[in-house]
């Protein structure tokens, strides 16, 4: 009977790995593309959320984040607002709309996790207007299956 007990476990029935991993975004500078370049007053606010994300501090200046992707649907779209200021509850940054398509896929991690979120066929498209502050964008790793890397490459 103790062996019975004992035989439905596994050794990894605490999930230490079982998150869905972000997209890595890494700015550059647009005139020396090796060069990472920090964007000042950086706020993303994915669209039909209306809530600035939360993987990384809000109106920041960084030069990388990690940001999450729906899982719920083949697309998912931000605004990238740089030197975002708030004026009376109206925002005063330059607001570039970047969309992410991508197919939705999972792995199986364990029994303790569960299957993972993972992205594959990565593209993006940048909306234009008159005072895009972003330049251009290359996927660099087209699976989103780990943080380990950059996905994406966005000049400035």
């Amino acid at each position: 009977m103790l062996l019975f007990s004992f035989s439905g476990c596994e050794k990894d029935d605490i999930c230490v790995e079982g998150d869905t991993p972000l997209m890595i975004v890494r700015f550059y500078d647009a005139s020396d593309p090796e060069v990472f370049k920090q964007v000042n007053g950086l706020r993303i606010i994915g669209i039909g959320n209306g809530s600035p994300v939360d993987t990384f501090t809000d109106r920041t200046a960084t030069d990388s984040i990690g940001l999450p992707l729906r899982l719920d649907a083949n697309t998912t779209a931000f605004t990238f607002i740089l030197n975002s200021a708030d004026d009376d509850g109206l925002e005063t940054g330059n607001i570039d709309t970047l969309n992410f398509q991508y197919d939705v896929g999972s792995q199986f991690i364990s029994r303790a996790c569960g299957y993972i979120g993972l992205y594959e066929n990565l593209g993006s498209s940048l909306t234009a207007d008159a005072e895009n502050w972003i330049q251009t964008i290359e996927i660099t790793n087209p699976i989103v299956q780990s943080i380990d890397s950059v996905h994406v490459k966005v000049f400035h």
